[in-house]
């Protein structure tokens, strides 16, 4: 069975997904955030933290393997659920009227995920003291997922926090600028001033996945040791594969790390049961299951 709670953390509601399965004192904790997509939000996605801890449940029954605990963390993303300061900074440029149409577009997307990705790290500094106020318990490990908008703040916390080894960016794109670009381009919209100012290739360049080596083998690569599962649909063209495998076929892991890339034929820009069931799969085998 599982259960929610919500707790309110610097001004963050958290909701935190546990199951009842889970609760011998002595094993350690892994924590997955789950972030859900752009107009989304959280309470749109609980069905994915009750999926995952249902199945981690079901395995954990059969399996003879002692398994760590599972958490499941969501949050609202920036300007999203109740946390809305601006409904027209989530729209793109091929709103319909165009009169709706965000110009802000490239600028808005990039920072409502870099955000939520800084929210994922300071929620790290300060969950243990909310959830285990006594040291009840140890929490051993930080997954980050998400899907389209929330799968872009994976891959920026991936490569931002050392403290995140396992990332599952779902229907994301880990290349910003490729996908912006090829999408200003699609709605007719030149990727110039002002609406891809010097100011948010700047940004990118200095937080952004694929402005690292991450084709490097030492330190230097922030993605070392890191395990990674990219799921995408075939048929997305809001978020299309294209504008992460270059950079996932060349990206360096090391022998401590894994990647993974999954294209589902005949799928959109959709996160499906299958992709849910793929992500708890990983979760099991690369952190909870040592």
């Amino acid at each position: 069975m599982v259960s929610k709670q919500v707790l309110a953390i610097g001004g963050i509601n958290v909701n935190v997904f546990t199951s009842s399965e889970g609760s011998d004192p002595s094993v350690p904790v892994t924590v997955l955030f789950f972030l859900h997509g752009r107009k989304g939000s959280a309470e749109g996605v609980e069905w994915v933290p009750n999926a995952t801890l249902e199945w981690v449940d079901k395995h954990r029954k059969i399996s003879d393997q002692q398994a760590q605990e599972l958490v499941v963390v969501t949050i609202d993303q920036r300007n999203h659920g109740t946390r809305v300061a601006d409904l027209a900074a989530n729209k793109g440029w091929d709103e319909s009227p165009p009169s709706s149409r965000n110009d802000r577009h490239a600028i808005d997307l990039y920072c409502i995920f870099a955000g939520t990705a800084q929210d994922i790290s300071f929620l790290i500094d300060w969950l243990p003291a909310y959830l285990y106020p006594s040291e009840e318990r140890t929490i051993s490990q930080w997954i980050v997922a998400g899907l389209s908008l929330g799968g872009h703040a994976a891959w920026y916390t991936l490569r931002n926090d050392p403290r995140v080894k396992i990332g599952i960016p779902i229907i994301a794109a880990s290349d910003y600028v490729l996908l912006i670009s090829e999408r200003a381009k699609r709605d007719g919209v030149p990727f110039e001033p002002p609406y891809a100012p010097k100011v948010l290739l700047q940004q990118i360049q200095q937080t952004g996945a694929v402005n690292t080596p991450y084709d490097s083998t030492d330190a230097a690569n922030p993605f070392l040791g890191k395990k990674i599962l990219a799921l995408s649909g075939a048929d997305d063209t809001s978020v299309p594969w294209s504008a992460s495998e270059r950079f996932f076929e060349r990206l360096v892991v090391g022998e401590s790390g894994s990647k993974r890339a999954i294209v589902y034929p005949g799928v959109g820009h959709k996160c499906t049961p299958e992709m849910v069931e793929e992500m708890s799969q990983f979760v099991w085998k690369e952190a909870l299951v040592v």
